[in-house]
């Protein structure tokens, strides 16, 4: 151990005659301790709640999808989708459509983006299955007050908005060809409701409506062939590497996106709020900061007479600046270390005891959720000792720059 590290220890935890400058180091440390503390538990909580849009996302859409280029239908779907599954990582896949079209009842209309879907391949790809709220996912034909009509699956809030929520309401959709005048007409085709589903992402539940295949072909005039194949990995955060090998496996005209790509607006800012949080809380730690230099100054000033002894018995400025350098860091050391522990402990008692709990009818989750990352806490760790050395660069220049003589004269 370093002299310089000896002392600034000993100036740390040595009574003073002046106990207001001990007051203000403690204060320093618990600045320092609640800035970071505030960071980890801001900072999990958007992780936690970022966590619960994507899987909600994913749950209801692909990791991967893919298409052909000038939104060209893909019409040797069996071919593609064997080839698809021979690829690394991958899980399941299925074949869909997406068109945009009009919905109505008896009361109300409503536009809604139809996605058509195989029944059989479609739980392979995303839970839709598992987030029925009414009905199943059965999109068979049935008799339905004298007239046979294929099934069809309603977001919840779209349901609510149209006023069909009972399973055997009869809706009509609307299809605009996308070749012809002002004059052309519409295609129109009447189902009744299979069941409501609830993906818990509100965007979609109020917008989104589910058939099969072969009727939204009939409907769109698609032939046989459809829009997209969706793919589901075993790892979502590998969907970039999947895509390229995909796209260099089926070469032009295909193309792929990634579940990142279809909802980046969505996850960029995400991001940006969380990191922008980042800065702002880091201003909590600031405050510390100048708290750091205002003790390390009164600090000097109690131990001027000190500072000449040392230097008078050949101590060099760059050691009386280390000392006190030491002294502003073991602050912000102690002060983060602290914070670590309360963040970490308060991130655990909420994770596994639900100390604060949500309305589930409201968000959907019954507690907040806390997703705690290392990377954070190093990311927290990093900026607050940073500021802590950077508060004690100016008060350890100055306390290096004092001369001997000057510093014992009065003493």
């Amino acid at each position: 151990m370093s002299f310089e590290f000896f002392i600034a220890k000993r100036y740390l935890k040595a009574k003073r005659r002046t106990g207001f400058i001990s007051i203000i180091t403690y204060i320093s440390i618990g600045g320092v301790m609640i800035g970071v503390t505030a960071l980890i538990l801001v900072l999990s909580v958007m992780n936690g709640f970022e966590q619960e849009v994507r899987s909600r996302l994913l749950g209801a859409d692909a990791h991967v999808r893919l298409r052909k280029f000038f939104s060209k239908t893909i019409t040797d779907v069996d071919s593609i989708l064997t080839l698809v599954k021979k690829i690394d990582h991958v899980v399941g896949a299925s074949p869909a459509i997406y068109e945009e079209g009009m919905i109505s009842s008896k009361d109300e209309q409503h536009a809604t983006v139809i996605k058509a879907i195989d029944s059989k391949t479609a739980g392979s790809v995303t839970d839709i299955a598992d987030k029925m709220v009414l009905g199943e996912l059965d999109l068979s034909p049935k008799m339905i007050d004298g007239k046979k009509l294929p099934g069809i699956v309603l977001g919840k809030y779209l349901a609510d908005g149209i006023n069909a929520l009972r399973i055997g309401d009869i809706v009509t959709v609307w299809a605009m060809p996308k070749k012809g005048g002002i004059f052309t007409q519409p295609r129109i085709k009447q189902f009744y409701v299979a069941g409501l589903v609830e993906i818990g992402y509100y965007e979609y539940d109020k917008v989104f409506s589910y058939m099969s295949i072969p009727d939204a072909q009939k409907l769109f005039n698609m032939g046989d062939g459809v829009s997209w194949i969706e793919i589901k990995l075993d790892d979502y955060e590998l969907a970039d590497r999947v895509k390229e090998e995909i796209e260099e496996q089926l070469g032009y005209p295909y193309t792929a996106l990634t579940w990142f790509q279809l909802n980046r607006s969505l996850y960029s800012w995400m991001e940006i709020e969380k990191w922008g949080s980042f800065v702002i809380l880091s201003l909590i730690i600031m405050v510390a900061a100048f708290n750091i230099i205002s003790s390390l100054i009164m600090v000097v000033m109690e131990k001027t007479r000190e500072i000449g002894i040392l230097k008078s018995m050949g101590a060099s400025s760059k050691s009386i600046m280390k000392i006190f350098v030491f002294e502003g860091l073991l602050v912000g050391i102690i002060g983060t270390f602290l914070g670590c522990i309360i963040g970490y402990s308060a991130g655990f008692a909420q994770l596994y005891f639900n100390i604060i709990s949500l309305p589930g009818d409201v968000y959907l989750i019954s507690s907040l959720p806390i997703v705690m990352k290392w990377t954070d806490f190093m990311a927290i760790a990093s900026i607050s000792i940073f500021l802590s050395l950077s508060a004690s660069v100016f008060p350890a220049y100055k306390a290096s720059q004092l001369e001997p003589v000057e510093a014992i004269r009065y003493e």
